[in-house]
């Protein structure tokens, strides 16, 4: 019996059903890494400019951790917009507790918390930062977030909806963490995609 390689139209083809990833438009494997950035040293943020407009949606993958002793979360500013021009819903649970919170006229996205220093050494705190439609100027931007970090045996996930509005097209990305002026540790890393 003969073996021939498969490819990647051949395994979609067999699997019609599943050659779509979740918007029903982009083809599986579709992805493009744009741009990685790897901190060398610890950075007030981590910034992404000069997106090209050329995917239909984009999305960040990081491994964080903050140079705060204690409690920390990235924020996400599109643009440079710092104006009262974001909004989020936010459900979170560490295992033994759930709860969920809102805002709206806000002046950053709020991410899912990152690993500082009392969570213990070389812990970073990880998630996915999905934005969708980023240069549809007809429409707000909605952007979806999944992440969390281990608190040194606790820890915690969270899930994220933010709304960025403007209709202005995505050029921009930008992560800081909050706390006066910490800075995002060495060794932190996000990667932006671009999706067909």
């Amino acid at each position: 019996m003969a073996v021939s390689r498969l490819t990647q139209t051949t395994l979609q083809n067999g699997f019609e059903k599943f050659n779509r990833i979740w918007d029903e438009r982009s083809a599986v494997g579709s992805m493009e890494a744009i741009s990685a950035i790897t901190l060398s040293a610890a950075q007030a943020s981590v910034d992404f400019n000069n997106i090209p407009g050329t995917y239909s949606h984009l999305q960040v993958r990081y491994l964080s951790r903050s140079t705060l002793a204690n409690d920390s979360t990235t924020m996400m500013r599109i643009n440079s917009d710092k104006g009262n021009n974001y909004g989020t819903h936010m459900l979170y649970g560490s295992g033994s507790t759930a709860g969920s919170q809102g805002q709206g006229s806000i002046p950053f996205i709020e991410l899912p918390r990152t690993a500082y220093g009392a969570t213990g050494s070389n812990i970073f705190g990880g998630g996915i930062v999905d934005i969708l439609d980023y240069s549809n100027t007809n429409k707000y931007k909605t952007i979806r977030v999944f992440g969390g970090c281990d608190e040194n045996g606790s820890g915690g996930v969270a899930l994220v909806s933010g709304l960025w509005i403007s209709t202005s097209a995505i050029t921009a990305v930008h992560f800081f963490p909050t706390g006066g002026s910490p800075n995002i540790h060495q060794s932190s890393s996000y990667t932006l995609y671009g999706i067909k």
